[in-house]
């Protein structure tokens, strides 16, 4: 699996979601601009001392990571409002699972020329805004993992 963070914001965010990427072998995309240097102490104490098992590509920018993604390989845009929640999705082993930044999500026409692709997390608060990225990342990385099975689970 991979997960991709489109122009990440909060240090402690990633930092988490690198940590969740090496205890699941999911490779993690980070794409430009970034709203912290690497080397942010916040983004080293949330990933722990995982920063050395998890598989992290840097991309300049969007266009740059597209050209990387294989042809035939998925794309799922995680992001609210989408016309399809997350659980009704069918993931692959080679799927992408794309979130936005914290503060603006993923660009809407990124959004609109993928609606096939683009999934919700259902919020039954109507007053509640949004959810962790982090959080968001779990939910969505955890239901591709259980719909194969967890390959390579340890034991």
């Amino acid at each position: 699996m991979n997960v991709v963070l489109v122009e990440p914001e909060i240090p402690p965010n990633t930092g988490n979601i690198a940590r969740l990427c090496a205890a699941t072998r999911t490779t993690l995309h980070l794409v430009e601009p970034l709203g912290f240097k690497l080397d942010d102490v916040t983004l080293k104490r949330a990933g722990m001392d995982y920063w050395q098992q998890v598989a992290v590509r840097r991309w300049r920018n969007w266009a740059e990571f597209m050209a990387s993604v294989p042809e035939g390989a998925r794309l799922w845009f995680v992001e609210s409002g989408g016309p399809a929640r997350y659980d009704e999705a069918r993931f692959g082993a080679g799927d992408y699972l794309v979130f936005g930044r914290e503060t603006a999500g993923l660009p809407k026409t990124l959004l609109e020329g993928n609606r096939e692709s683009w999934l919700r997390i259902p919020m039954l608060n109507p007053k509640a805004r949004s959810l962790n990225l982090s959080n968001c990342v779990a939910l969505v990385l955890f239901e591709a993992l259980r719909q194969r099975g967890f390959t390579g689970e340890a034991e």
